[in-house]
């Protein structure tokens, strides 16, 4: 069973910088593709980026590029998104979510492909 689990989320001045982490268990494979969703209050989930596990290439949703980095540590099982220049809008829950691939490019920002999901990690943003 694989579980994911999202840390790093709070509170911040906006400006400000956060790194949250997306630990992951139980894959089967290592060949996977991690992503990160966001919700915000009122709005539909959205994709920020993705990461194959295996190549370890990155792919972002076009509107989140210049501010969020996605990144790994396969040592510790680990995807990061690190997130610089907060502003309020980045206000939402962050998930990360997983699939089974070698790649991410053609489908990472289609969440009905991700087959695991983390319960959610909160950012708030304050200006």
């Amino acid at each position: 069973q694989v579980h994911l689990v999202e840390s790093g989320g709070g509170s911040v001045q906006a400006g400000g910088s956060l790194r949250l982490s997306c630990l992951a268990s139980g894959f089967t494979t290592s060949r996977n593709c991690v992503g990160w969703f966001r919700q915000a209050p009122g709005k539909e989930r959205e994709g920020v980026a993705a990461i194959s596990t295996s190549t370890g290439s990155a792919d972002y949703v076009d509107s989140m590029k210049g501010r969020f980095t996605i990144s790994q540590d396969s040592d510790k099982n680990t995807v990061y998104l690190q997130i610089d220049s907060l502003v309020s809008e980045d206000t939402a829950v962050y998930y990360c979510a997983a699939t089974p691939s070698s790649f991410c490019i053609w489908r990472y920002n289609d969440e009905t492909w991700y087959n695991y999901w983390g319960q959610g990690t909160q950012v708030t943003v304050s200006s």
